[in-house]
Parts: C-alpha cells; sequence; structure tokens
C-alpha cells in the first residue's frame, strides 16, 4: 500500500525533527521551505535534557550529547561580577540525566538534514494552507507556485507569525510583544577562561556560553521598546548598555563585528490556543506556543511537540483520534512553560533598586542552599521523558538507503 504524505511548511528544528520522525514512522514526507538554503537563522540553542531525550528517540541523543561544553561550574552573577548563585554540571546530570549542551543552530539543522532523503526538502517554495482538510474524510491542500498538494497530514512549522496558525484560528489575537530585545552573537572564545554564566542588571541580563568547537555563544536581553534599534549600529549599543559589566562581557563585545549581531525583540503566544490541531493539520514549535527565551525551551519545546506528534501519528492511526491525542498532550504541557517563561521575564524586567536588590538578595540566598536548589526551576521541564521507545533500529535502515 502507498505511504501516507505529510507535508510539513517550515524547516527550522520543529519542523525538521518533525519529518525525520514522520519518516521513522513510515510516512512520505515533504518539506516545504520558503528559503532558498537551509542557512539556519540564528546563532546558539541550548538543547537541555528533554529535548536530548527526545532525540534520542530518532538516534540523535548520543550524538548532540557529545557536543556537550559545560564543565563544572556556572551560575548567575551581577554586572559587577558577584556570584548570585552557582550550580555545576554535575548536580544538572544528577538531577536531570544530562547537562545543557550548548550548539550553534547550524549543527543541529545539519543532524537533522542528515537523516532525511535529499528529495524530502523543497527549497525556495512557498507554501499556503488552502484546505486544513478533515480528519475523516477531505485531504488538506497546499498551495506552492507550481502545483497544489494534497495531503494526509500537514504541519504548520511556520513560526511565530505563522500563516497557517492565522488560517485555523482566525480569531485569536496571535503574538504580544514581551516588552523586552535580545541581541546573540557567536565568537572566538577570549583567552582568559570564565565559568559559564547569566549575569542580570536592571532590566537587563547578559549570558555567556561556551561552544564545543571553541568559539563562544553570548546573548543579551534588555527592555525596550518594540521595533526600536540602534541609531548607529548594534554593536554600539551593546557596548552602550553592557560594556562597563565584569569580564570577559567587554572583550567578547569588542570581538564582534556589528553586521554579526543579531538583534531581535521578543513576542510570545501568551494568550494559549484552543487546540494545536484543526481537520488534518497541526502546529508545532512557535506557531503552537512561541514562549519568551528566558528559560531557553523554544527549541527544547519544538523538538518534544515533533516527538509526539509521530508517537500519535503512526500511518495506521486513527488520525482524528491521533490529533486530538497531540493537543491534548501537548496544550497543557507548552502552556506552563509559556507562563513560566514569562514570569522569569518579569524579574529580569525588573528596574526599581529595590525591587531588583530583593531578587538579587532571594536568588543568593537560594544558591547557599545548594546547587540541586538552583536547578528547582527546571522541574517538571528538564526532567520529561519522550511516551515511545527509539526508533534507531529503523533509522539504520533509512541510513543505509535516505541517499537513494
Amino acid at each position: 500500500m502507498p505511504k501516507p504524505h505529510a507535508v510539513v511548511i517550515g524547516s527550522g528544528i520543529g519542523g525538521l525533527t518533525a519529518a525525520v520522525s514522520l519518516c521513522r514512522r513510515g510516512w512520505q514526507v515533504t518539506v516545504l521551505e520558503r528559503a532558498a538554503s537551509l542557512e539556519p537563522v540564528g546563532a546558539g540553542i541550548g538543547l537541555a535534557p528533554n529535548a536530548q531525550g527526545a532525540l534520542d528517540v530518532i538516534g540523535l541523543g548520543d550524538r548532540i550529547k557529545s557536543l556537550a561544553a559545560w564543565q563544572g561550574d556556572g551560575g548567575m552573577r551581577s554586572p559587577s561580577g558577584r556570584w548570585m548563585s552557582r550550580t555545576d554540571s554535575a548536580a544538572a546530570t544528577e538531577r536531570f540525566g544530562g547537562a545543557m549542551v550548548l550548539l550553534h543552530r547550524a549543527t543541529l539543522i545539519d543532524a537533522l538534514v542528515a537523516e532525511l532523503p535529499v528529495s524530502v526538502i523543497r527549497t525556495g517554495t512557498t507554501a499556503e494552507l488552502v484546505n486544513p482538510g478533515t480528519a475523516g474524510g477531505a485531504r488538506a491542500v497546499v498551495r506552492t507556485p507550481t502545483a497544489d498538494l494534497e495531503a494526509d497530514l500537514v504541519i504548520a512549522a511556520d513560526g511565530i507569525n505563522s500563516a497557517v496558525r492565522t488560517h485555523l484560528f482566525p480569531d485569536h489575537p496571535g503574538p504580544s510583544y514581551a516588552g523586552f530585545t535580545t541581541w546573540r552573537v557567536v565568537v572566538p572564545a577570549p583567552e582568559q577562561s570564565f565559568a559559564p554564566h547569566e549575569t542580570w542588571g536592571r532590566g537587563a541580563l547578559w549570558g555567556t556560553q561556551p561552544l564545543k568547537d571553541g568559539r563562544i555563544y553570548a546573548y543579551a536581553a534588555a527592555i525596550a521598546p518594540a521595533g526600536a534599534r540602534a541609531a548607529d549600529d548594534e554593536k554600539a549599543e551593546l557596548l552602550r548598555r553592557f560594556g562597563a559589566w565584569h569580564d570577559p562581557i567587554p572583550g567578547i563585545i569588542a570581538a564582534v563585528e556589528p553586521d554579526q549581531v543579531l538583534r531581535n525583540d521578543v513576542h510570545h503566544l501568551i494568550d494559549p490556543l484552543p487546540a494545536f490541531h484543526r481537520g488534518r493539520t497541526v502546529l508545532v514549535g512557535d506557531s503552537a506556543h512561541a514562549m519568551a527565551p528566558t528559560l531557553g525551551q523554544g527549541g527544547n519545546q519544538a523538538i518534544e511537540d515533533a516527538i509526539v506528534l509521530a508517537h500519535h501519528a503512526a500511518p495506521d492511526a486513527d488520525l482524528g483520534t491521533a490529533l486530538a491525542a497531540y493537543s491534548a498532550d501537548r496544550l497543557p504541557r507548552t502552556g506552563a512553560v509559556v507562563r513560566k517563561a514569562a514570569r522569569v521575564a518579569r524579574l529580569m524586567r525588573l528596574t526599581s533598586a529595590p525591587a531588583v536588590a530583593v531578587r538579587d538578595t532571594l536568588m543568593s540566598a537560594v544558591s547557599r542552599l545548594g546547587p540541586a536548589l538552583v536547578l528547582r526551576t527546571f522541574d517538571g521541564i528538564a526532567d520529561w521523558q519522550p511516551p515511545q521507545h527509539t526508533y534507531a533500529a529503523r533509522a539504520k535502515d533509512m541510513h543505509m538507503t535516505r541517499r537513494e
């Protein structure tokens, strides 16, 4: 019998993980990407143990874990350099079964693409959902510049401004501004070693994290009006905001070329959707539950989405039941993470001296009770386990033929 056909709109982390997972399950998959190539947008991404466990299902977990660069301690600092809280990779591994793995997004994208036949991905192809289909009847229809594609399943991984989400839920208010903007850079490591850290100031933060390849992934966030941009360039803006903070921050900013600084305002879907599916069409990643980056869980939750979707959507499953189960699994979990990320963002946005002093004092007090208490923030998030066993055996068979 012919394989059922799934069309994935978008080739980001969620879309590609869904494509690999569904291929493992026996679906024929087509990925439609409007960009001319798969050069990933962004800089670094942190994969927590929950995402690592999800990637185990498709045989990529060990490869990703081997890229872990965090060894030893780390924590949170004040702009002067004072440590407010400390933790370490051993404590994270003991509590969650693994530590955070920081890597460049391109590394993860390349690993996912390598698991797919070359014919699966169509770049330079716009896609418009014409009809979401009905679970027990008509197939979904996706319009491309050359043809209308019928699909047994459509996976919308088209990001925070998802046109598919608007098609499915036209009355939903969509994303709202979270009140701050972010900057991201990747630079060579400074000569002097440092412990990974996130530094919190008044309405601003900075993070400096090592990558396995010897480079540094650094990110910053600060309160700013939506749409605001530096009058000169974003490197100059980073110097104005963070140039007087503790080492190695000034040196990292000095090593950046102005055109290497990525700046993005943060929007989130603070109003939850009523479901993540309609008919034969389903949402994954930011299209379903865009969140503030303050927990580092956006990409992690997209990976979870893809694995859970493939778990329910076996080729011979009743699609209506499968997608309803996917929504039932993912709505409460992702909604809780969106809300928690928003709460942490509110702490970051504090600007009054008394409020910041109280926040910092509480952080320091918690840290004195030990690394385990600091890590409790991620209880119920980083310890998530996927709902099915690995598809690795099937993956090995597919690997032999994926380029045929």
